[in-house]
């Protein structure tokens, strides 16, 4: 089963670079679909630049901020992004794909990485488990309070990318109505 999980971890990016591409292939999107996916995308970049803005990598556990309510909030934050282009591309494929992706290769990810926590952190990290839920977050912290979020650690850890790729996505698929209103 590790070996599995690795491999999915190792081939989760790889893939996406295709399945872009097919999402793009399959999008219909139109203003109202572009505005409302943009909307849906800013809660998970939210989500995102809020724990970029907690995690100190390398340097402690994560229990502060989003980390309060479930263990892995780039994660959540980047299935909302995804729900959000899904929503702009307009297309029950899409939708299709992207949940297909994330359902393969998000619980191995998570997984993987929760085995390298435990290595790292041991009970600090199991009592944590105990207390966060792995995704779908808590409407009750169960992580440390305090801890403040760092508008320098969000750059340290490049969650600006997030930001950039979300609209550089958003302007393809303007790209791509536009496109298709000329037949193309």
């Amino acid at each position: 089963m590790t070996a599995r999980r690795n491999t999915l971890a190792r081939w989760r990016v790889p893939v996406g670079y295709p399945l872009a591409l097919l999402c793009f292939w399959f999008a219909k999107p139109t203003v109202l679909s572009l505005c409302a996916g943009a909307a849906v995308s800013v809660i998970g970049l939210a989500i995102r630049a809020s724990a970029a803005g907690h995690l100190r990598k390398g340097e402690g556990l994560a229990t502060s901020g989003p980390y309060r309510r479930t263990r892995n909030p780039l994660y959540f934050g980047s299935a909302i992004l995804a729900v959000g282009f899904a929503v702009a591309a307009w297309s029950w494929i899409v939708l299709a794909l992207i949940l297909a992706y994330m359902l393969v290769f998000y619980p191995a990810v998570i997984r993987r990485e929760e085995i390298e926590l435990i290595a790292r952190y041991g009970a600090e990290f199991e009592e944590f488990s105990r207390r966060v839920p792995a995704f779908w977050p808590r409407a009750t912290a169960g992580g440390a309070a305090g801890g403040t979020f760092s508008w320098r650690q969000y750059k340290r850890n490049r969650e600006y990318q997030a930001a950039v790729g979300a609209l550089f996505a958003l302007a393809l698929l303007a790209g791509r109505m536009w496109l298709r209103s000329k037949g193309i």
